[in-house]
C-alpha cells in the first residue's frame, strides 16, 4: 500500500512514559482507561477535521495507547494511516518481552515505517519528535506540565507553527 503523506492532513503525537503516569504500567487503572476513551473521542474529532496521517513514535506508554486508538479508528474508516516514526532501530532493545510483543504487533499493522536511524543515539528521541512535528500541521499531547521530551516537542511544535492539543493528565 502506498502512503500519501499530505501535511496539511497529518497528525502527530506526543505523550509520557509510564515513570511519568500516576498510573504507572497499570493500564487497568480508572484513570488510564479514560484517558484511552479520551484519545478515541479526540481522534474521531481530528479525523471529522479531515485529518487521515497519523504519525506516531511507538515508546511504550501514551505512544502505544494513540498507535492503538488510531488502529482501532482505521478499523472503522479505512483511509486512516499510521505512520510509526522509529527513533533509531534498536529502540525496544531494553524492553520487557510483552512490552516488545506490543510493539511488534502495532508495526505490523502501521501503514508506514520510518526508521530514523540504525541505533540509539542521545539525540535520537530528539529528532524523532521533531521529524514528525516537521511532517504534520497537528499535535496531539498527553502531558502533565513538567518538564521532559513532551514540553520540548509541544514546544517545538509552537514554534513550528503547528497547532497543538493538549490532554492533561
Amino acid at each position: 500500500m502506498t502512503v500519501t503523506t499530505d501535511r496539511d492532513h497529518s497528525c502527530c503525537f506526543t505523550g509520557h512514559r509510564p515513570q511519568k503516569l500516576p498510573w504507572g504500567t497499570n493500564e487497568e487503572d480508572p484513570r488510564c482507561t479514560a484517558l484511552k476513551r479520551e484519545l478515541e473521542a479526540r481522534l474521531a474529532g481530528i479525523y471529522a477535521q479531515g485529518f487521515r496521517h497519523f504519525l506516531c513514535g511507538m515508546a511504550v506508554g501514551c505512544d502505544m495507547y494513540f498507535a492503538e486508538a488510531v488502529l482501532r479508528l482505521k478499523d472503522k474508516r479505512p483511509d486512516v494511516t499510521l505512520e510509526a516514526a522509529i527513533p533509531c532501530g534498536d529502540q525496544p532493545e531494553r524492553w520487557s518481552k510483552a512490552q516488545r510483543l506490543r510493539y511488534n504487533a502495532l508495526l505490523d499493522r502501521a501503514d508506514k515505517v520510518t526508521v530514523l536511524q540504525l541505533s540509539y543515539s542521545p539525540d535520537c528521541m530528539l529528532r524523532r519528535n521533531r521529524y514528525m512535528v516537521d511532517h504534520a500541521s497537528l499535535l496531539l499531547a498527553c502531558f502533565d506540565g513538567r518538564p521532559g521530551g513532551t514540553m520540548k516537542t509541544i514546544l517545538y511544535a509552537e514554534r513550528s507553527g503547528v497547532k497543538t492539543l493538549l490532554i492533561e493528565i
